[in-house]
C-alpha cells in the first residue's frame, strides 16, 4: 500500500484540499527546519492572516529535527523510530469542523483504510476532555481509552496562544514482541506505538496563563508515515521497513558485510542521514560552518564516522542516492532532479572528511586510553577544530561507553576562539515582523502588482501604516512608515531582486519611496513623506526610479547561469543571488575557484547573448509544462500549480517573478568583476551591466589615461618596462655605489679560519656573506645591520665546525629577536638597535669559544 498516497486521497474525497509540502527551509524566523506539518499553516492558526476560503487542508510534509529544541540526532540509529528527516501526514481544520469529525475521519482511515485491527487500538485524551471521551466511545470501548495529563495530552503553540487538549491513537504492536519495564501504555517502550495525535485547538492563552475559548476551535493532526509504513509491512521497527531496507542492503553490498547486531546501528544511521541529507541539498541547503549548513556538515559527517567504522576509507554514500531514489524519487521529483547534483555535493563532502579522520580517530582511541571520568575538553575541542569533528559526533563515539565530555572546556575553548558554529540552534537569525497585517488582508485582500509593464501608474492609497506597521490614518511630513497602494507599480523584494524604490506625488506633496517588500502577500512599500502629509484614500502618481537597470543585472543573471553550466557543467546550480540597479552577485556551486580563462569563456558567452539580441518571452504555465520546457527551478522554493517562466529564446529558460529586459541587447554589456568562494563548494560572482557597466568601463579607461600621464607614453606596457629597465639600472648603480662606499670589514684570522664579525652600515648583507663565503675557503662571518627600529642579522659558515643556525639563535634574542637556518647559512632579525654592539661583542665571544 502506499500510504502517503492513500492519506491524501482520503482527505481530499472529504474535501480536503491537498496541499504540497513546503520547504525545510521555512519562512519563519523562529524555526531552523521545518519541523511538523502544521508549520506552512502556523499564521492561520494565530490568527497573523485570516482564514483561508478553503478552511480544511491535507498534506505530507518533510520534517527535520536535527538542531535545538527538536533535535532527535543523537537518538538516531539507536531508536526504532526516532528519525533527522521523516514524512508528517496532517488533516487540518481552520474553524471547519472539530473533535466530532476529526475523530470519525481518524477512525475511519485507521480501520477501514489501514485496515488496522481494532482490538490492537487504545486511544488517549486529555483528562479533561469528557467531550472526546464520550466521543471516542462511539468507536472503540471505554477501557480502551486512557486519559492523561498536560504532559502526554495537552499541546501548545508557546507560551501564549492558540492551544488545547490532543487526543492520541496508539498501536499495540503485542505483548508477546516486547517484555521491558516501560512497555505499558504511556510508557517509554515500543510495544504501545503512537501513530496519530489530534490537537483540539480550542483555547487562547494569555500571558497570564488564562485560557478563552476560541470562537472557531481548530484541527491540526500529525501522523509519522515511517511508523505507519512499518505497522503494515509488519516490521517493529522503521528501519526494517521499504522505506529504509533498501538502503541498508545497499550498504551492506558496498561494505561486502552483512549487519550484526553490533553493527547494525551503524547502518541504520547511514540510511537514516542519507535522506536527510539528500533532501536538504535538493531544496538548496549548503555545507557550511554554521546554521543549517552547519547542521547538514554534522549529519552527513555523523554517517561517515559510521561508514569508517563499517570499513568504509573512501566516499561511499553518494553510491547510495540511486537507491533513494527508487524509494521516494516518484513522489518526491526534486531527488530525481537533483541527483546528480546531490551525488557531487556528497562527494565532496565526504572527501574533506575523510582526508581527516583516521588522524582524528587515532588521537580520539589515544586519549580514550588515559580517560577516566570525562573526556578531555581539549582533544573534543581539537578533534573539532583541526579535524573536523563536530562535538555530538565524538559524544556520539562516547555513547556506548557511558562516558561525558568535559563541556565546561569544550565551551571556553570555543568562546575564546569566538565560533560562529552552533551547537544549539534556536532560529533562523531573521528579525520576525508584527503588524496589522491580518487587518489589512481581511479589510482589503491582497494588492495587485502592476508593475510588470509598466513603472508609473496612478494609485489609490488604501491603507498607510507606523514603522512598527501599525495602522495609520495619516502620515505626516518628515515622518517614515508604509504604504499599501491598491495597484502598485513597486515590485517587493524577492527572488534576489532588491525592492524597487521611486516616488508618489500629487498636487500638494511628494513622497520617496526607499523599499518595497511583501509582508503575507501584501505588497507594502516604505516611505519618507517629505512634505505636507499622506492620507488614506488619495489617488497618487506613483514613479518606479532606475528599475530598468534592476532587469538588466536580474536578465543577466539569467544568461550567467546558462553560461555557468556550458562550460562548467549542468551540476552547476544556484545557490543565491542579488540584483539591484548598480550589480549583480550570483551564488553557484562548483568545488574549485574558476580559472581566468573559465571565468573569460563566460564573460563572452553571456555577452554573445546579449549582443545576438535574444527576446525575452515571460508568460504563465501549468508547473509541469514548465518543467517540460526545461525550466529551471530554484531549489527550496515552494511554487503553485502555476508557475511564471522567463524564456530567452530557449538559450535560458526559468521560473522567475522577478522583471526583466524585453530583449537580451537591453543589457547592454556585461563584465565579470570578482571571483571568489562564498563557502565548501559554493562560489561567488560579482558582475556589471546596462549603465553600470559604462560606468566601469569609464572608470577603466579614467585610470588607463592617469598611468599613461604618470609612465609619459601612450602604449602603456612599453612605458612600463621602460620604467622597469631604468629601476633594474638603478639597482645596479646603487649596488655599486654602496659597494664603493662600505668600510672595510673587522676581519681577523683564529685557528686558520677567517672570522668576520662587524656592524655594516648599508648594502645587501645577504649577498657580502655570499659573496665573501665564495671568496674564501674557511669562513666564519656574522653581520649586523640597524636600520630605523629594526635589526637585521645574517650568519654564514663554511668549512668550520661552527653552525651558523646555533649561532644566530645565541646572538638574536640580544637584539630582541629571533631566528634560525641552516648551518651554513641563517638570518634573524631584532626590535632592540640599542643592544648592536653588545650582540657584536657576544657574537665574536661564541665564534673564538666553538671554534
Amino acid at each position: 500500500m502506499d500510504v502517503r498516497k492513500e492519506y491524501l486521497d482520503f482527505f481530499k474525497s472529504k474535501g480536503h484540499e491537498v496541499i504540497s509540502s513546503m520547504p525545510l527551509v521555512p519562512d519563519d524566523p523562529t524555526l531552523l527546519f521545518t519541523n511538523a506539518g502544521m508549520v506552512q499553516f502556523k499564521d492561520i492558526f494565530t490568527g497573523a492572516v485570516p482564514t483561508p476560503e478553503n478552511k480544511t487542508a491535507t498534506s505530507c510534509q518533510l520534517c527535520v529535527r536535527a538542531g535545538g529544541k527538536h533535535n532527535d540526532l543523537e537518538n538516531v540509529g539507536y531508536t526504532a523510530r526516532h528519525h533527522t528527516l521523516f514524512e508528517m501526514l496532517g488533516n487540518f481544520s481552520f474553524g471547519d469542523y472539530f473533535k466530532e469529525d476529526a475523530i470519525a475521519y481518524a477512525w475511519e482511515f485507521v480501520t477501514v483504510n489501514l485496515a488496522l485491527p481494532k482490538d490492537k487500538l487504545w486511544v488517549t485524551v486529555h483528562d479533561s476532555d469528557d467531550e472526546a471521551f464520550e466521543i471516542w466511545q462511539n468507536y472503540i470501548s471505554a477501557d480502551r481509552i486512557k486519559r492523561f495529563g498536560d504532559k502526554d495530552n495537552f499541546w501548545s503553540m508557546g507560551d501564549t496562544g492558540p492551544c488545547g487538549p490532543c487526543s492520541e491513537i496508539f498501536y499495540d504492536q503485542g505483548e508477546e514482541n516486547f517484555g521491558s519495564d516501560e512497555d505499558y501504555l504511556g510508557g517509554e517502550g515500543d510495544r504501545f506505538l503512537e501513530i496519530w495525535n489530534l490537537v483540539f485547538m480550542q483555547y487562547e492563552r494569555d500571558a497570564s496563563g488564562k485560557m478563552t475559548p476560541l470562537p472557531k476551535p481548530s484541527i491540526d493532526t500529525g501522523m509519522g508515515l515511517e511508523r505507519v509504513v512499518a505497522i503494515k509491512e509488519g516490521k517493529f521497527n522503521n528501519f526494517e521497513s521499504s522505506l529504509f531496507l533498501p538502503i541498508i542492503k545497499k550498504t551492506q553490498e558496498l561494505a561486502k558485510k552483512e549487519a550484526t547486531k553490533e553493527t547494525i546501528g551503524s547502518f541504520r544511521v547511514i540510511a537514516d542521514h542519507l535522506r536527510a541529507v539528500s533532501f536538504m541539498i535538493a531544496q538548496g541547503i549548503l555545507f557550511d560552518k554554521e546554521g543549517r549548513g552547519y547542521v547538514l556538515r554534522r549529519i552527513l559527517r555523523r554517517a561517515v564516522r559510521h561508514g569508517y567504522l563499517l570499513g568504509f576509507r573512501k566516499p561511499f554514500m553518494a553510491n547510495l542516492v540511486e537507491t533513494l531514489d527508487s524509494i521516494v524519487g516518484n513522489h518526491y521529483n526534486e531527488i530525481r532532479e537533483q541527483k546528480e547534483y546531490i551525488k557531487e555535493q556528497i562527494t565532496l563532502e565526504e572527501d574533506r572528511f575523510f582526508k581527516t579522520i583516521e588522524s582524528g580517530m587515532s588521537l580520539f582511541e589515544e586519549e580514550l586510553k588515559i580517560t577516566k571520568e570525562k573526556f578531555s575538553g581539549e582533544v573534543a575541542f581539537k578533534l573539532y577544530d583541526t579535524y573536523g569533528f563536530p562535538l555530538d559526533l565524538t559524544q556520539d563515539m562516547l555513547r556506548d561507553k557511558n562516558i561525558e565530555v568535559d563541556i565546561e572546556t569544550f565551551d571556553k575553548l570555543m568562546n575564546e576562539q569566538k565560533s560562529k558554529a552552533k551547537a544549539a540552534w534556536k532560529g533562523s537569525g531573521d528579525s520576525a515582523t508584527d503588524g496589522d497585517f491580518k487587518q489589512l488582508l481581511e479589510k482589503y485582500g491582497k494588492n495587485e502588482f502592476v508593475g510588470y509593464n509598466q513603472t508609473a501608474y496612478n494609485s489609490k492609497i488604501i491603507s498607510l501604516l507606523d514603522e512598527n506597521f501599525k495602522e495609520v490614518s495619516t502620515l505626516s511630513a518628515g515622518q517614515n512608515g508604509w504604504v499599501m497602494l491598491d495597484k502598485t507599480p513597486f515590485y517587493a523584494e524577492s527572488g534576489g531582486q532588491s525592492g524597487d524604490i521611486g516616488v508618489i506625488e500629487d498636487e500638494n506633496h511628494i513622497a520617496e519611496i526607499l523599499d518595497t517588500k511583501k509582508f503575507f502577500d501584501l505588497n507594502l512599500s516604505k516611505i519618507k513623506v517629505s512634505k505636507s502629509n499622506l492620507t488614506i484614500g488619495e489617488t497618487v502618481a506613483c514613479v518606479v526610479v532606475n528599475r530598468y537597470e534592476v532587469a538588466k543585472h536580474h536578465s543577466a543573471t539569467h544568461l550567467l547561469q546558462t553560461a555557468l553550466k556550458m562550460v562548467l557543467g549542468e551540476n552547476v546550480a544556484q545557490a543565491g543571488s542579488l540584483n539591484d540597479s548598480s550589480r549583480l552577485r550570483f551564488d553557484f556551486t562548483y568545488p574549485k575557484a574558476m580559472s581566468y580563462e573559465q571565468l573569460k569563456e563566460v564573460e563572452d558567452l553571456v555577452n554573445s547573448m546579449i549582443v545576438r539580441g535574444i527576446p525575452s518571452n515571460i508568460e504563465e504555465l501549468p508547473i509541469e509544462e514548465a518543467k517540460n520546457k526545461g525550466a529551471i527551478a530554484m531549489f527550496g522554493e515552494k511554487y503553485g500549480d502555476m508557475v511564471r517562466v522567463v524564456d530567452f529564446g530557449g538559450v535560458s529558460v526559468e521560473f522567475c517573478g522577478g522583471t526583466h529586459v524585453r530583449n537580451s541587447a537591453d543589457i547592454g554589456s556585461f563584465y565579470i568583476l570578482k571571483e571568489s568562494g562564498v563557502s565548501a563548494g559554493v562560489r561567488r560572482i560579482e558582475a556589471v551591466c546596462g549603465v553600470a557597466a559604462i560606468n566601469y568601463t569609464n572608470e577603466i579607461i579614467s585610470k588607463y589615461q592617469e598611468i599613461q600621464t604618470e609612465v609619459k607614453n601612450q602604449d602603456v606596457l612599453l612605458g612600463i618596462k621602460k620604467l622597469k629597465d631604468q629601476i633594474k639600472e638603478l639597482k645596479k648603480e646603487l649596488e655599486v655605489a654602496q659597494n664603493a662606499t662600505q668600510a672595510p670589514l673587522n676581519e681577523q684570522i683564529i685557528d686558520g679560519t677567517k672570522v668576520i664579525v662587524d656592524v655594516v652600515s648599508n648594502g645587501d648583507l645577504k649577498k657580502i656573506v655570499d659573496d665573501l663565503k665564495n671568496a674564501n675557503e674557511k669562513l666564519a662571518i656574522l653581520l649586523l645591520q640597524a636600520k630605523d627600529d629594526k635589526v637585521m642579522i645574517v650568519a654564514g659558515s663554511k668549512n668550520t665546525n661552527i653552525k651558523a643556525g646555533e649561532w644566530i639563535k645565541n646572538i638574536a634574542p640580544i637584539v630582541g629577536g629571533g631566528g634560525g637556518g641552516r648551518p651554513d647559512f641563517a638570518q634573524a632579525g631584532g626590535k632592540d638597535v640599542t643592544k648592536v654592539e653588545e650582540a657584536k661583542q657576544k657574537a665574536l665571544e661564541f665564534v673564538k669559544a666553538n671554534l
